[in-house]
């Protein structure tokens, strides 16, 4: 059976359709990490759902489930606690992987089942990972249109929030337990890593080449699912682990970016020599 067979199996469908809500949402909320320096959040909250997955796990919660809990507390504390920058979220990529490995080697589950979900579990995900996700999508859709331009006013003119008496711990709690949810749903299907990988590596792209604010969205949302795409193909042709192809194509992505960027700036410099 080739890989555009499985592709198109049914077995495989609820699996497709669950990582490919999710690598629309998680490229987005990296443009936002990104624009805030904060995006250390993503491994960060990451963490804290694999471990609490796992915790809910051992007590027969589903991973879909369990994640969010970790993930949304770790996003509450910061956000009321007024925590910026990426201390706090480096904070919680140790207290998250120390929990993470001790509940493993502290439960029946053992520690296979936590390298597990640093690699992800997107074939094995199911109607309740596919519901979780396109409520995420629906949730990212109807609240980020209205917290970018307040995110986005809070980074280039911090002290507006303050001279207007804005209600500014509002809208950064609501997109702190969004990236929590984010990520915690993402880390239980496709993995710690490759979460992490679909926060950072598009929107660093989207930054590197888009001319404007709604073209860097664009472009992380496109980067997302193609490259989610070309993992998934690729995965399944080859027999390897989602999570890891995953992470290396979006790698590539970047580098062949960079590359190309580096090729233009190159052709740049020799034209005007040429002309002469």
């Amino acid at each position: 059976m080739s890989a555009l067979d499985l592709f198109l199996d049914p077995l495989f469908r609820l699996p497709l359709l669950t990582g490919m809500a999710i690598a629309l949402v998680l490229p987005l909320i990296g443009a936002l990490l990104l624009l805030r320096d904060e995006w250390l959040a993503a491994l960060g909250l990451a963490h804290l759902a694999a471990a609490s997955a796992l915790l809910g796990l051992a007590v027969g919660l589903p991973a879909v489930l369990g994640a969010p809990l970790g993930a949304l507390a770790g996003g509450a504390v910061k956000s009321l606690t007024e925590a910026r920058g990426n201390l706090a979220y480096g904070f919680m990529i140790l207290f998250g992987w120390s929990a993470l490995f001790l509940i493993a080697a502290n439960t029946s589950l053992g520690a296979t089942l936590g390298h597990a979900l640093v690699d992800g579990q997107l074939y094995f995900a199911g109607a309740l990972e596919l519901i979780a996700a396109l409520a995420l999508a629906g949730l990212a859709a109807g609240a980020l249109p209205r917290l970018v331009p307040r995110l986005m006013r809070a980074r280039f003119f911090p002290h507006d929030e303050t001279a207007n008496r804005l209600p500014a711990r509002r809208w950064h709690l609501s997109f702190d337990l969004l990236t929590a949810l984010a990520m915690a749903i993402g880390t239980a299907t496709v993995g710690l890593m490759g979460a992490f990988a679909l926060v950072l590596a598009p929107a660093w792209i989207a930054f590197r080449i888009a001319p404007g604010w709604n073209w860097t969205l664009a472009i992380c949302g496109l980067i997302g699912a193609c490259g989610y795409l070309l993992a998934y193909l690729a995965a399944l042709a080859l027999d390897q682990p989602f999570g890891p192809v995953l992470v290396a194509v979006l790698i590539s992505l970047a580098a062949t970016v960079e590359a190309g960027q580096g090729l233009i700036g190159r052709i740049g410099l020799v034209r005007p020599r040429q002309g002469r």
